[in-house]
């Protein structure tokens, strides 16, 4: 099980408020896609389901229980940039993460349990197609290819959510649609629940059982951190067609618009 609970979530920072009355329920083993303009607390809200965050009002919950305050390895994370170490070849980068989980204090693992992990290593990077690959550098792999070996770091602690803060956004549209047919297949075969945060709208739809947007409701031109962002509009895409949970087709469709255009309303 991996739902996620938003409740009454506040983040604020001083006098600035990123984020307001955000209350949101995520079923386990969604593909959740999170639109909307640039500033509207999309990466914040990333972070509050990763630990980096804490809200400054109201809960974070999976799987009913509070969410611990720090990252953890029920939770994975690809970014944009290729978060892999520049310093060791494919195969040592995943086996990197199974060394953390065996032997924290040394990372580093010997015998038979290092065998056994050097096969869950090469087991995943099948998955994610780099067997031919597996002793290079990263200097040597295209973009494409670093951000397999990202996703196989994040999958090699097999987590219950997986988050992706634009993990295709510095791909050419080729290695992009490739990208996007791992990240379902894999989501399907893990049977985790996915939260994307992406720019590009057809792509949230594409992928996405869900789509939710963040936008500011209210807007004070003279106090511009007065007021966070919350959920506008809230899309379950599994139909034929997509069904607003929140707010009219024709108003949701508009608003879509508009928080891709980084629109909000002024009070």
């Amino acid at each position: 099980m991996s739902a996620i609970e938003l409740k009454g979530v506040w983040v604020e920072y001083g006098e600035q408020i990123v984020l307001e009355r955000v209350n949101l329920t995520l079923a386990s083993g969604a593909f959740v896609s999170i639109v909307g303009p640039s500033g509207a607390g999309k990466s914040t809200f990333l972070r509050l389901l990763l630990g980096e965050e804490r809200p400054t009002r109201g809960r974070v919950l999976l799987d009913g229980k509070p969410l611990p305050p720090e990252p953890g390895p029920d939770r994975g994370v690809v970014f944009q940039r290729y978060s892999v170490f520049p310093h060791l070849t494919v195969l040592r980068n995943v086996l990197l993460a199974f060394e953390f989980e065996r032997s924290r204090v040394l990372a580093r693992l010997t015998g038979a349990a290092r065998r056994a992990a050097i096969v869950q290593s090469e087991s995943l990077i099948d998955e994610v197609g780099l067997s031919a690959h597996r002793d290079k550098y990263p200097y040597a792999l295209s973009g494409g290819m670093q951000q397999r070996l990202a996703i196989a770091q994040a999958l090699a602690r097999r987590p219950k959510v997986l988050l992706l803060d634009e993990p295709f956004g510095a791909l050419d549209p080729g290695t992009r649609a490739q990208m996007h047919g791992l990240i379902t297949q894999l989501w399907k075969d893990c049977g985790m629940t996915v939260v994307m945060v992406t720019h590009d709208i057809s792509e949230a739809f594409a992928l996405g059982t869900r789509l939710v947007t963040l936008n500011h409701t209210r807007v004070d031109p003279q106090a511009p951190g007065r007021y966070g962002a919350t959920v506008t509009y809230d899309f379950d895409l599994t139909r034929n067609s997509a069904i607003p949970i929140r707010g009219a087709p024709k108003a949701a469709t508009q608003s879509l618009e508009e928080a891709m255009n980084g629109k909000g309303t002024t009070p």
